[in-house]
């Protein structure tokens, strides 16, 4: 399922793409503070700086928004990590250095991705399956490490163990912010993911 298109009476790219960037910010702050359906699009133009015509230059409905804000996140997460995983590092070190870059861009980018999550059940029937399409794609990036792993012998994982592990990453990951009114309060980052990566790699062992 590909990409959605969202119309634009504009056919400058470059000025879509900044406005919209200046929508989804706004957006983001007015879903987090009242919700997708209490936000209406002329406080997001508001919120943009534009008048209400300006905006419907650029979209259609607000629908339209909640699409283009759920894309740019999976795309920012996706850059972010992308960038900080080396690929030098491989086996074991690979998939820590891939984990631990991933939740720094979860609490860099919490606000934005509790909103996703909490708004993506309002996507269309159109625009649902390719938002859901990114997440397994996030997914695979995981998948893709843990299988060099046990290639190179470092970890000991069948095929479905490896698919279960590279999901589990992703909702540990997103838990620092669903769950951050607790966790937040009682870890940094850096400690989040040093007690994850002990757990996720080595298990938890009893006494």
């Amino acid at each position: 399922m590909g990409k959605k298109e969202v119309p634009s009476l504009v056919k400058d790219e470059k000025l879509i793409q900044r406005r919209r960037e200046e929508m989804v910010k706004a957006a983001v702050s007015l879903f987090k503070k009242n919700g997708f359906h209490r936000t209406t699009t002329r406080e997001i133009a508001k919120a943009s700086g534009f008048s209400i015509g300006t905006l419907y230059e650029y979209i259609r409905s607000k629908e339209d928004i909640l699409y283009l804000v759920c894309d740019s996140i999976y795309d920012g997460v996706k850059l972010r990590l992308q960038q900080d995983i080396n690929a030098e590092d491989s086996g074991v070190k690979g998939v820590e250095r891939a984990i631990t870059a991933y939740f720094k861009v979860m609490d860099d980018m919490q606000d934005e991705v509790l909103v996703m999550y909490q708004e993506a059940k309002s996507l269309s029937d159109e625009a649902l399956p390719y938002v859901l399409k990114k997440e397994l794609e996030m997914t695979a990036i995981f998948e893709k490490l843990l299988a060099q792993s046990v290639l190179q012998g470092e970890l000991d994982l069948s095929e479905k163990e490896i698919q279960a592990a590279a999901h589990n990453i992703l909702i540990i990951g997103q838990m620092w912010t669903f769950r951050r009114w607790a966790l937040q309060k009682m870890y940094t980052i850096e400690e989040y993911t040093q007690l994850q990566l002990q757990q996720l790699l080595y298990g938890i062992r009893g006494a």
